[in-house]
């Protein structure tokens, strides 16, 4: 036998057996769609295949990140039982107290009354109403984004920041590490922070040379910021400016639209819970004193804070959102700028749908991320076939608010997309709300997208172009690659 047939057995016997042990092994405590695409990919490229399985197909934090993430998770359900849980206000469906059992048993956060609540869906008023925040600060500031950049829409933050941090005021900075790093500017991020006295961890870190080789798109995509335990904001906006510092935006005219909350009351001391948390998983430190307090009663909402991600009990977001529209008795409203659902949560819109109730998402018309954009597009033409009204929001603007209201009583806003990344793969947090006018004054801000916004037809939708239907078909494959 020649050398060149010997060798030609040898990789058609180890292709064969990439093939038959990716059977047994890729589908184990995994969905079968996911299962299903990592099998078509290593059975058509074996050895790529088996590579980006190796990279990609584990949700595994490491270790030394999963001891403490356990641990802080540990403390957290040692504390919750004494945080008193709230009574849901009168008028509200019985399905939403089922809800919030669900929600503690898996966040270990309870519902809690005597919130007060205000919507900023305005950009840089967002980021300037956080800055005069900070610099009331006396004790702390916690702060913790996705991505975070010192510009010219962020330097109010950041210099009352380190304002701060120069009065004796204890200042935490947690930014995601990949995140932030690919933003232009980083070098001169890291160079003021480092000269500012502000304390600051990159979350997540994926440095191959300093030994950090968990998986690099496990991120943690959260939103939080703590002002002495009194005051907090959360939501989809990251610590940066409006086009994202990337000139091919800035030349676009391309801005995202995002919508915050500011939260006062009970439930301030939950989202310091979750920053502590990510600090403790980052750190090592555990901070006890800051979380000592317990903020006064002072509005008529009450709010649960939903954390979620790969250190938290399964894909608990994702449960409470079908939960919570598989229940919608008249209307169901969904934000959300990637909008790659599940089986479960898209079989939860469109049963709404045909049950009678109506049902409708909000995602933008332009093209902001290629992949995603044509993964989302797949889903449209079921949508529409069963009565999900799709509203484009109009270019330039990226429409990245994340949330929904269901009927006249319930309202969630959060970091967390309704695709399978925030399900799975990101540490996320959403604010479930009700009581007092706040699902009110979330319709209206979501009115105001609907008049911006013009509707997705289904005959619109059948015309497209054949090479973009293919495109939409060929990556949706990809949403399932967890």
């Amino acid at each position: 036998m020649s050398l060149d047939i010997a060798w030609g057995w040898l990789l058609y016997l180890v292709d064969l057996l990439i093939k038959i042990v990716a059977l047994g092994i890729v589908p184990r405590n995994r969905r079968p769609a996911s299962g299903t695409a990592w099998l078509l990919t290593i059975l058509m490229v074996p050895f790529l295949g088996v590579l980006l399985f190796l990279m990609l197909g584990r949700t595994s934090i490491g270790r030394k990140r999963h001891a403490r993430q356990s641990e802080a998770n540990a403390r957290v359900h040692r504390v919750a039982p004494t945080i008193p849980a709230a009574t849901l206000p009168e008028g509200v469906p019985g399905y939403v107290d089922a809800v919030t059992t669900l929600n503690s048993n898996l966040g270990a956060l309870p519902l809690l009354a005597g919130n007060r609540i205000a919507l900023l869906p305005g950009y840089q008023h967002a980021l300037d109403e956080l800055a005069a925040e900070i610099d009331k600060a006396t004790w702390f500031v916690h702060v913790q984004y996705y991505i975070a950049a010192w510009d010219r829409s962020t330097a109010p933050v950041l210099e009352a920041m380190a304002r701060a941090a120069e009065r004796g005021v204890k200042v935490r900075l947690l930014v995601d590490h990949i995140g932030t790093s690919g933003i232009p500017g980083y070098r001169e991020f890291e160079r003021k922070l480092n000269a500012s006295g502000i304390e600051w961890y990159p979350m997540m870190p994926f440095r191959p040379l300093r030994g950090d080789l968990q998986r690099p798109d496990l991120r943690n995509h959260r939103k939080i910021a703590v002002v002495d335990g009194v005051v907090a904001f959360t939501g989809s906006q990251n610590l940066i400016e409006p086009s994202y510092n990337k000139p091919k935006h800035q030349l676009a005219g391309r801005t995202w639209v995002e919508l915050v909350i500011r939260c006062e009351g009970p439930v301030v001391e939950a989202l310091d819970v979750v920053f502590a948390t990510d600090w403790h998983t980052e750190t090592g430190d555990v901070l006890i004193d800051e979380l000592a307090i317990v903020p006064p009663d002072c509005g008529d909402v009450c709010a649960q804070v939903i954390p979620s991600g790969p250190g938290v009990v399964a894909e608990n977001n994702l449960r409470a959102f079908v939960t919570l529209i598989t229940n919608a008795r008249r209307k169901v409203s969904l934000i959300s700028p990637y909008f790659v659902p599940d089986e479960s949560l898209l079989y939860a819109a469109t049963t709404a749908a045909l049950r009678g109730v109506e049902v409708e998402l909000f995602v933008s018309e332009g093209k902001e991320q290629f992949m995603v954009y044509h993964a989302q597009r797949s889903y449209y033409e079921e949508l529409l076939r069963h009565g999900v009204r799709i509203w484009l929001y109009p270019e330039p603007w990226v429409l990245h608010t994340k949330g929904f209201t269901v009927d006249d009583d319930v309202a969630v806003i959060g970091s967390s997309n309704m695709d399978m990344r925030s399900f799975a793969l990101n540490f996320e947090v959403s604010v479930m709300m009700v009581g007092g006018d706040v699902v009110e004054r979330t319709n209206e801000i979501i009115d105001d997208y609907r008049d911006l916004s013009r509707e997705l037809l289904l005959d619109e939708w059948l015309e497209r172009p054949l090479p973009d239907q293919y495109l939409d078909n060929v990556l949706r494959l990809t949403s399932a690659l967890q």
